[in-house]
């Protein structure tokens, strides 16, 4: 398969992959027994509540009902923060995701605000869609389609789940925290897979600070 930066593949195939990517039902998904109940693994109360009632909001474009990602920016980054959230049996599972540059402009760990804005490099909140999954300069990746005005720019952004070499224990064991990214919702490289696996396409990810 030809491998394309992510913004050219977004020039060519934005139309086209919003059919192409069908979202999953439930039986096609693969699930990974879970870390322990959304408690449990961390996940704040008031997060899922509101994931929850975005799913309902969006439940015309959502096709997997069954499951929620849950990106709670409010804990910081060399926390397991990324919480994928199985309503079926209500575990959980919690991994590391980095965020935006321009949402933490020092490198303190923390994000300190959200942005919309081409060219801000920063994290958008807000309700998105997963789509269909492609080859760019991280790998297998996968796009993010933005169904509020916080983050309806997620496409032009080119915002995307991938995995990279910046997320990792060992960044946090040396520098307490993990790396930035571009906006991007970037995992481990030993990660990677399970979410691919499970945030399917047609999946509700919701981002936001408790």
């Amino acid at each position: 398969m030809e491998y394309l930066g992510r913004r050219e593949f977004f020039k060519v195939a934005v139309a086209g992959m919003a059919l192409a990517g069908t979202p999953a039902i439930a039986r096609d998904i693969v699930f990974v027994p879970g870390t322990g109940t959304p408690a449990s693994s961390g996940l704040s109360p008031l997060l899922l509540n509101r994931a929850k009632a975005a799913l309902e909001i969006h439940k015309k474009r959502i096709r997997n009902h069954d499951l929620l990602a849950i990106a709670d920016f409010s804990r910081a980054s060399r926390d397991p923060r990324f919480h994928i959230v199985d309503l079926r049996s209500g575990q959980s599972t919690a991994l590391l995701v980095a965020h935006g540059k321009g949402s933490d402009p020092s490198h303190s760990g923390w994000v300190q605000h959200f942005s919309n804005q081409p060219g801000s490099e920063a994290t958008s909140a807000g309700s998105y869609l997963v789509g269909g999954t492609y080859f760019g300069q991280y790998g297998e990746s996968r796009r993010l389609i933005g169904l509020e005005p916080e983050n309806d720019q997620a496409e032009n952004r080119a915002i995307v789940i991938h995995p990279a070499w910046y997320v990792s224990q060992s960044l946090i064991a040396e520098q307490g925290k993990i790396g930035r990214s571009q906006g991007c919702f970037a995992f481990a490289q030993a990660d990677i897979r399970q979410v691919l696996e499970r945030v399917a396409p047609g999946t509700l990810l919701y981002a936001g600070k408790a």
